[in-house]
């Protein structure tokens, strides 16, 4: 890889501001190849060159994925003026990576989100083309049987003339507020809640739990992340657990 300056790459890898990490150096905490230096501006390759950061040795990473189990009440955006973000809820070490949320939950929906600073990864996550299933468990007001299913299958269409994909909705617990499993491969705005609302179903609660064949991590807790492990990220690529198509 093309070398970069060591203020640069410390501060890209969560060390610090690039002030911060420059004021690091310049007092001697870091070394490089086993040399203290005390230049930020030194062009370093952390592939072939060894670098110690107080004492500790930079295991370099390009890109940082998370999974998040996003809370209500939450904007699934990078930043904003006036309300708490997802980025607001990640480790001060991992928000200075410049992440963002591959796609969007809306304000009120929870669940699994994925955060990254791989712009490629989040371009072919987002695209229709690559028909990558997300799973939602969700609430409604009103009984729930085979027609609403069927008209599932068939794709429904919106009240401003916009055609869904195929979709699948299975009854995972009867009565008058069910719960339901859906899953979806587009990301239209408010889709499930639009699709379910042409069903005159309203929808009380929305969760995502799983994207591509990887699921939401029940030990976190709303609020928490964690990075993906490399098989992790690999799931995201894989059919879901509930395959549009199929019963």
């Amino acid at each position: 890889m093309a070398k970069q300056r060591l203020d640069k790459l410390l501060a890209g890898q969560g060390f610090g501001s690039r002030s911060q990490v420059g004021r690091m150096i310049r007092c001697g905490g870091v070394q490089v190849d086993g040399v203290t230096v005390k230049s930020p501006s030194i062009s370093c390759d952390p592939e072939k060159e060894t670098i110690i950061v107080a004492g500790e040795r930079l295991f370099y990473k390009p890109f940082v994925t998370l999974m998040m189990n996003k809370p209500a009440g939450i904007l699934s955006a990078s930043r904003d003026n006036r309300a708490k973000t997802v980025v607001d809820l990640v480790p001060d070490a991992l928000r200075r990576r410049d992440l963002f949320p591959a796609g969007r939950l809306d304000k009120d929906t929870t669940g699994l989100l994925i955060l990254t600073d791989d712009g490629q990864m989040a371009h072919r996550m987002l695209s229709p083309k690559k028909g990558i299933e997300k799973v939602y468990h969700v609430q409604v007001e009103g009984t729930v049987g085979k027609e609403q299913q069927d008209r599932f299958k068939q794709g429904i269409t919106l009240a401003d003339g916009t055609v869904c994909l195929p979709a699948r909705m299975d009854v995972l617990e009867e009565g008058e507020k069910p719960l339901l499993r859906v899953v979806i491969m587009e990301g239209k705005y408010h889709q499930i809640k639009r699709m379910l609302g042409m069903l005159e179903r309203p929808v009380l609660s929305l969760k995502r739990v799983s994207i591509g064949g990887l699921l939401l991590d029940d030990s976190l807790s709303e609020g928490q992340c964690r990075e993906l492990t490399d098989e992790e990220v690999k799931a995201i690529w894989q059919r879901s657990p509930y395959p549009i198509g199929e019963d």
